[in-house]
């Protein structure tokens, strides 16, 4: 299948999945899911991930579920919510051998409402987190992302808040550059609305043009 845009009636599946959200709906309408989300997403990982592979050409575009597409249906261990199934689409496209969602990536997700396009790790887990506040311990390298995250929201883009109050064990407020250390997750994001873009060809190369954008952040990311 050739991706021409993301699907309206794809969405409108999702925002039926919302008032419908349980297994039995699910397989009821399941064909939907196949045709107008599955297909259209697999379809957009194959292009999108080509125009990456200029970008980065180590980067991983798995045109499969499990792979670069979401599962739909929530890991239970993770949810604190009983509804089994997600009510947006998520799309990753990662460089790396480690875990897809432990390294630097090209992300999008969206539902009815919204689009979530962003570069980076999501969520640091403790030996990343442990990587991580040890790199920037050192000046030069807390110089450099400083410099790139000010580079970044000066095109209009946006960055997670602190998720700590307190420094981390060698951090204190006359450390150069303390206040990264004081962050869970590193990665920079836009939103939008669903609009005639979104539905089009054209989706490819504006999510091309704001990964490009954000490409410093992501290969810095990489080296850690």
């Amino acid at each position: 299948m050739n991706f021409k845009g993301f699907s309206k009636k794809g969405l409108a599946f999702l925002d039926d999945l919302k008032a419908n959200n349980n297994k039995e709906w699910f397989l009821a309408h399941r064909a939907i899911w196949e045709k107008e989300i599955k297909e259209v997403n697999i379809a957009f990982i194959q292009e999108m991930g080509e125009h990456l592979q200029v970008l980065v050409p180590t980067i991983k575009a798995l045109p499969k579920i499990g792979g670069s597409l979401f599962k739909i249906y929530k890991d239970s261990r993770f949810s604190p919510s009983k509804e089994p199934m997600k009510t947006k689409i998520g799309l990753l496209f990662w460089q790396g051998s480690g875990h897809r969602m432990q390294s630097s990536s090209f992300y999008m997700h969206y539902q009815s409402d919204s689009i979530f396009i962003a570069t980076g790790i999501r969520s640091f887990k403790p030996d990343l987190l442990k990587a991580y506040r040890a790199y920037i311990l050192d000046e030069s390298n807390a110089k450099e992302l400083d410099k790139i995250l000010k580079d970044i929201t000066k095109k209009g883009y946006e960055l997670p808040q602190a998720h700590y109050k307190r420094y981390p064990k060698g951090f204190n407020k006359d450390t150069p550059y303390a206040y990264l250390s004081l962050h869970n997750s590193m990665y920079a994001f836009a939103n939008f609305k669903p609009d005639d873009i979104f539905f089009s060809k054209k989706i490819i190369d504006r999510c091309y043009n704001i990964y490009e954008d954000l490409l410093s952040l992501q290969q810095y990311l990489y080296k850690i």
